[in-house]
């Protein structure tokens, strides 16, 4: 197994040498996540539950993951980056045969739930790990490129669990997430060990996560709260599109295209989105990502037909893409050589909480007031995420290296 060379000139340092064994399990487990989320309400449906229930089947992966974020920093802290990886996809595995054949709803929940920690600790591995393997002056593309693999994966994943659903049935949705997170755990097996702890190990004992957040409490309540809204933002947009679709009149067909597109335009610019976060700074990014975010989902409300909307989404799609791996980027800045893997588990767990809060706060603004002014108020949290971000990136400069 090879091994990357922190001690080699930084220069020299390129993403396509760990292209496959770094981006690959991304792109293999966003296909196995793509592949069961459009389905696990229908299985939750198949065994007895409510609309309602089957909603909540739907939020444990967010609840999962959520309670998982600190838990998952400390195994990653424990047994390394790699081990972390693999470990999540064997968990993962057992969780999704747990799906397969459960019985009754509550099995059903557990292995739903399963899956959204093994994606914590499987995401926050990943990030751990290329914040270190990556050098600084590529830090913002290799973020980047491995969320916009992920979006891939979970753009892909659909399809073809669909294919399988119209062979083997229901199940067969499970099975493409088994074979897939199976392959992302086997490429994790074969990512090259880091080498920079080479001499002398540090004497310092390993800081806990009440230490690192007050040692860094500043970044977590400027930055912190930014990346929270990013998040709420983030998460309702996902939603807002077919709702809006339906109260337009909109067929499910025209709805599922016009959302297909918007995620397509959301995949082909994370590339040159982190070029220009390393060339000229995180800010030039973060503000025009949710500002456009924000200006979009002000002008939602004013659409009247598929045309219109279609425009909106596709500039939804165009200002979330250029935000991919912002969040990650941002946290990779900021956390410490020493206790890294806590503070991106704290890092993860305040993006986690503003992807609950987005939909939950759309939701309850819908149901006591309208849905055009839910959609008008997600807008306004993107333009305050701008501001936040705007304001205390250039100023709550990176630790030190």
């Amino acid at each position: 197994m090879g091994a990357v060379n922190k001690n080699a000139s930084p220069r020299d340092f390129s993403l396509w040498s760990i292209a496959v064994p770094a981006f690959g399990p991304s792109l293999l487990f966003g296909i196995g996540e793509g592949a069961i989320l459009p389905i696990i309400p229908l299985s939750a449906r198949d065994m007895g539950s409510s609309l309602a229930g089957a909603a909540l089947v739907v939020a444990l992966i967010g609840i999962g993951s959520l309670v998982s974020n600190i838990p998952a920093s400390l195994i990653t802290a424990k047994f390394g980056e790699r081990l972390g990886m693999v470990g999540a996809a064997v968990l993962s595995l057992i969780a999704l045969l747990l799906c397969v054949f459960a019985t009754g709803l509550l099995q059903f929940g557990v292995g739903i739930f399963l899956i959204g920690a093994a994606s914590a600790v499987f995401n926050l591995a990943r990030q751990s790990y290329l914040t270190e393997a990556v050098p600084p002056f590529l830090r913002a593309r290799g973020m980047s490129t491995l969320g916009g693999v992920g979006r891939i994966g979970l753009f892909a994943g659909p399809f073809i669990g669909a294919l399988v659903i119209h062979l083997v049935g229901l199940a067969g949705a499970y099975w493409v997430a088994v074979v897939a997170v199976a392959g992302a755990g086997a490429l994790a097996w074969w990512l090259p060990d880091l080498v920079s702890s080479q001499g002398a190990p540090s004497a310092a004992p390993m800081p806990t996560v009440r230490s690192l957040m007050l040692a860094h409490r500043k970044v977590f309540l400027t930055v912190g709260i930014g990346v929270l809204l990013v998040s709420a933002v983030r998460s309702s947009r996902q939603v807002v599109v077919p709702l809006w679709a339906d109260s337009l009149g909109l067929n499910p067909a025209v709805t599922s295209v016009i959302y297909g597109l918007s995620g397509a335009i959301d995949m082909l610019v994370f590339y040159p989105a982190g070029k220009v976060m390393d060339r000229k700074g995180r800010v030039w990014v973060a503000v025009p990502s949710m500002a456009l975010m924000g200006i979009s989902l002000l002008l939602m409300p004013l659409t009247t037909g598929a045309l219109s909307l279609l425009l909106v989404a596709l500039l939804i799609g165009f200002g979330n893409g250029i935000g991919s791996g912002l969040i990650m980027t941002l946290g990779a800045d900021y956390s410490p050589r020493h206790g890294r893997a806590q503070f991106l588990g704290i890092w993860r767990f305040l993006s986690d909480i503003g992807g609950s809060s987005g939909p939950a706060i759309l939701a309850g603004l819908t149901a006591v007031v309208t849905l055009s002014f839910g959609i008008a108020a997600t807008g306004l949290l993107g333009l305050a995420a701008a501001a936040v971000l705007g304001y205390w990136v250039p100023r709550n400069k990176p630790v030190p290296r």
